[in-house]
């Protein structure tokens, strides 16, 4: 946090409501004071993400990530701590202090990144330009020849490249430097000379979730050496493997209704088709095997894909080398079976939304899907064939997550092989299990801390989240070992004196990330969960931990006057500590009792 005003980053936080921010990411429901979601940092099926609105903080209680605003717009957009704030800046309408220290390095980059958004946005409107100019015939021809309705070529902000020279000339007009024309990812440099890296194509803006235009497709009107479909070199803003194209309209549309589920395509054309038909839960991969941050993406926005691939050969194959990333990321994936030869805009042109519809009806589980597609690569008349389909079948199987999975898919493979389920059967349980199956993780994370540190935890979160016993109580006269539990100790205690409320996302600043300090405090917000804090049960177990710390304290000191006795040589002196130890046992001895229950 080297070179941000604390005071500003207090305000930041004081204007920024964590809810309302946690909303862009995950759905949350509200139970009491506490709004719940799915984790969106690891998989499981029960919400155990919490977000706490009064100290505007989350905590997960099933994986232990914790932190405030800035952190949860750090890891979820993939920001580094500045350009988190700078993006929760932007939000709330705040502007950056003037600081020194890093400032200057930060305040270049956002320099940088602010140009290049601009140029990428004037790039849009230059080639949205160019495609009205009258000048177009030939991108023009094309739209008509794919049936691209006018509304969708504004709703997506269609443009044209008209050749390679054309958009260098105005950028630079336009005042920007070289390297930033270039940097942008708009610009090829080939030897000194600057060229359009769209020359000459059908133009599709790439807007991210914040609505900016971070890059461009191209599609060629014409055969041409290079891909039927070019998209932006990776630069400072863009990277498609982080994103998808229309995230922005899903976003948009997450806010006005309920979305179950998202439409995977393969690329444009295919989401422009779907979108005009009504599915507007649409997104593509331009063109990419799906990665970890793409099914992270999504998985802010949905919790089912429903895989809508080319029905051909390869883009079945397609489909199997990214659907896993997606499972693994804690997604529901179906596929959609499509016609043979057909991609989704063929579907929606020959056989119009119903039939569409009832492709998106037959979607089938993943593990349904992979059988399918390994039965098409044999022939099971062959004897030979038919063997290596069944093993490699079974292999398959193994993965299931259930039982009763596993029988149902031995019933089609008993059907498809003829081959008895018995047989099937002795076979799968033959051989251990080739993948190991994720299990839900438990609702609360297990803790292996000690009696006395677990003690020591609770009479923080009591004091940390207000519990009423502890209002006419002094934390000064408790004492906490625990180095981590001191300092967030001396912070309550500081904020009691100066009659102050105590700010939970405030903690996170006292521990870097990553750390076994910062693990310390997620576990102690652990038991915020629920009601943990109320009742005849709690405040005893309360007392419980206090006596606990208590005689842990007194452990401590006789095992130091116990240390001391062993080398002192005076006899007044070894009288002394001998004294000491027999009172100190004697007070231990009194108050023992009342340690039990912990």
């Amino acid at each position: 946090m080297a070179g941000v005003d604390q005071e500003f980053l207090r305000t930041l936080k004081e204007k920024v409501n964590i809810v309302e921010v946690a909303q862009s990411y995950v759905t949350l429901e509200k139970r009491g004071a506490t709004y719940w979601a799915c984790c969106p940092f690891h998989h499981e099926k029960t919400p155990s993400f919490a977000i706490n609105e009064s100290g505007q903080f989350y905590h997960c209680f099933g994986c232990g990530e914790s932190g405030d605003v800035i952190r949860l717009v750090s890891e979820l957009d993939s920001l580094d701590f500045m350009e988190a704030v700078k993006s929760l800046a932007e939000r709330a309408k705040i502007p950056m202090p003037e600081t020194g220290g890093d400032y200057q390095k930060t305040a270049e980059m956002k320099r940088k990144r602010d140009t290049l958004l601009k140029i990428l946005n004037d790039c849009a409107h230059f080639y949205l330009d160019n495609l009205n100019s009258g000048n177009a015939d030939a991108h023009i021809d094309y739209i008509l020849k794919r049936q691209i309705p006018s509304n969708m070529v504004r709703t997506f902000g269609l443009g044209a490249s008209l050749n390679y020279t054309d958009l260098p000339k105005y950028l630079l007009q336009k005042g920007y430097s070289r390297q930033d024309i270039v940097d942008s990812g708009t610009v090829n440099d080939a030897n000194g000379r600057l060229t359009d890296a769209q020359g000459g194509r059908l133009i599709f803006p790439l807007i991210n979730s914040y609505n900016e235009v971070i890059g461009f497709g191209g599609r060629a009107l014409k055969k041409t050496d290079f891909g039927k479909y070019v998209n932006t070199r990776d630069t400072l803003i863009f990277n498609k493997r982080k994103n998808l194209y229309n995230i922005n309209l899903l976003k948009k549309l997450k806010r006005t209704q309920t979305v179950k589920e998202v439409i995977m395509v393969e690329g444009y054309m295919d989401t422009l088709s779907l979108y005009q038909a009504g599915f507007k839960n649409v997104v593509a991969s331009m063109g990419t095997s799906l990665t970890q941050d793409q099914a992270r993406l999504i998985k802010r926005y949905v919790d089912t894909v429903l895989i809508s691939y080319d029905g051909d050969g390869a883009g079945q194959k397609a489909n199997l080398r990214g659907l896993d990333v997606l499972k693994d990321e804690g997604l529901n994936v179906k596929v959609v079976p499509l016609p043979e030869g057909l991609d989704p805009d063929d579907v929606i042109k020959q056989r119009g939304v119903e039939g569409y519809q009832a492709c998106l009806d037959a979607a089938m589980p993943l593990i349904d899907y992979k059988l399918a597609v390994l039965k098409k690569d044999f022939d099971l008349t062959k004897t030979e064939d038919k063997r290596r389909y069944v093993a490699e079948a079974l292999g398959i199987i193994r993965t299931a997550e259930s039982a009763a999975e596993r029988e149902d898919l031995l019933k089609q493979l008993r059907d498809a092989s003829g081959i008895s389920f018995e047989a099937l059967k002795r076979d799968l349980e033959s051989k251990p299990q080739q993948k190991e199956v994720k299990t839900e993780p438990p609702p609360v994370r297990k803790d292996a801390a000690d009696v006395s540190k677990k003690a020591s935890r609770f009479v923080l979160s009591a004091f940390l989240f207000g519990a009423d016993y502890t209002a006419d109580l002094d934390i000064e006269d408790v004492t906490f070992r625990d180095e981590v539990h001191a300092i967030i100790a001396k912070y309550i205690r500081s904020k009691k004196l100066m009659d102050e409320p105590v700010r939970l996302s405030e903690l996170f600043e006292f521990f870097d990330e990553k750390t076994p300090e910062y693990e310390e405090l997620t576990r102690i917000l652990d038991y915020s969960e629920g009601g943990g804090f109320t009742g005849d049960v709690a405040e005893k177990y309360f007392s419980d931990c206090l006596l606990r710390l208590k005689l842990d304290g007194i452990d401590e000191e006789i095992a130091n006057a116990t240390k001391q006795l062993e080398g002192a040589e005076d006899l007044h002196k070894r009288a002394v500590i001998a004294q000491k130890i027999c009172e100190l046992t004697k007070q231990r001895e009194k108050i023992k009792n009342g340690a039990n229950g912990l």
